[in-house]
């Protein structure tokens, strides 16, 4: 007789992970269950409920438009590779949607090995084909890992100092060096921030590494993120642009791997603890559920009473009607006579 070893898979709820599931009816071959404890449902694959295609292919379109491929490019690789065809606006719906939720995923990460020396430098990008803006960045040395990013219409000391706030924010430490180039901006936006607890450093991409004054390493960041730049030749508007830079620092920190620190990412080379690894794992991160509850509307309040002494104030005074005479014979000019008293009588007789 022989004994078959079966290994049987604990069926778990994504959203809470919970065991106090059972079955919910199929769809497609699909098992669906349903959950108790959050009173949810999901999907028995590795798919995301209500979903309509698999993550792996959006993780592999978002992954490749912040790589650099063009959106129709993207359209072909997904049809060689799957067999599945999205038109533009499919694609665009990706990118917006899930660089949206990994911007709101990864706000609260922050790096717990940043070194003491920063580096920091600016770069033009083409907005719309006619208008150009600043791009500021700062990275830290050692990890790799980009602490900061702030699109400007202006290279201004504003603009600096509010990009040094936003990396000691993220990194929750002082560095002891930072290198800039010779803009000027950087004197004032470092001493406004740091005081002199930091040393400001004016160095130059063309310098020797080993002199320590040479910002190499985000002319290296400039230079990627410009071939992906290039391929979208111009944005919609600002705010689509605030948002491209925002998920390619996601990007580039978190799902791309560095060849200087031995394939890792930047955000793992900064000791960050993270299981959302690509944007499929993102993409199956479960949603918290929102309870509604409806509030009933108050009762409509009384109007506010007027006091009596405002009430008086605006009050017309009432005009006093005329007392009218009753009875007897009364005529006016014209000769006309009536037993009641009419407009412009006078009374002739009791």
């Amino acid at each position: 007789m022989e004994i078959k070893e079966v290994t049987i898979k604990k069926i778990v709820c994504k959203n809470c992970g919970s065991e106090a599931v059972v079955k919910f009816g199929t769809y497609k071959g699909v098992q669906r269950y349903y959950c108790k404890a959050c009173k949810r449902k999901f999907k028995g694959d590795e798919d995301v409920f209500h979903m309509k295609v698999p993550a792996e292919y959006v993780n592999r379109a978002v992954g490749e438009y912040y790589a650099g491929l063009s959106i129709n490019d993207i359209r072909q690789l997904l049809k060689q590779d799957y067999n599945y065809y999205p038109s533009k606006s499919v694609v665009f719906q990706w990118v917006n949607k899930y660089t949206d939720l990994a911007t709101n995923h990864f706000k609260d990460y922050h790096p717990k090995e940043v070194g003491d020396r920063w580096v920091a430098d600016e770069t033009i990008l083409n907005l719309d084909g006619e208008h150009q803006v600043w791009f500021y960045d700062i990275i830290d040395e050692k990890t790799r890992f980009l602490l900061a990013s702030r699109v400007a219409l202006a290279r201004t000391t504003h603009d600096a100092e509010m990009l040094m706030r936003d990396a000691y924010k993220r990194a929750g430490k002082a560095p002891k060096e930072i290198i800039t180039d010779q803009n000027k901006s950087y004197l004032d936006g470092i001493e406004l921030t740091f005081g002199s607890d930091t040393e400001h450093i004016i160095g130059s991409p063309f310098k020797i590494k080993r002199t320590g004054e040479s910002t190499s390493e985000i002319e290296r960041f400039h230079g990627t993120l410009k071939d992906r730049t290039k391929v979208i030749r111009s944005f919609r508007d600002l705010e689509t642009l605030v948002q491209f830079t925002d998920g390619w620092l996601i990007y580039y920190n978190y799902f791309r791997p560095h060849t200087a620190i031995e394939g890792k990412t930047p955000a793992d080379e900064a000791g960050i603890k993270y299981g959302v690894k690509d944007w499929a794992d993102l993409a199956r991160v479960p949603v918290p559920k929102v309870n509604v509850r409806l509030i009933p509307m108050p009762p409509k309040l009384p109007k506010t009473h007027v006091s009596l002494e405002h009430a008086m104030s605006r009050r017309k005074p009432r005009q006093q009607s005329r007392r009218v005479p009753k009875g007897g014979l009364f005529m006016n000019k014209q000769g006309a006579m009536s037993r009641h008293y009419f407009r412009g009588a006078r009374r002739v007789r009791e």
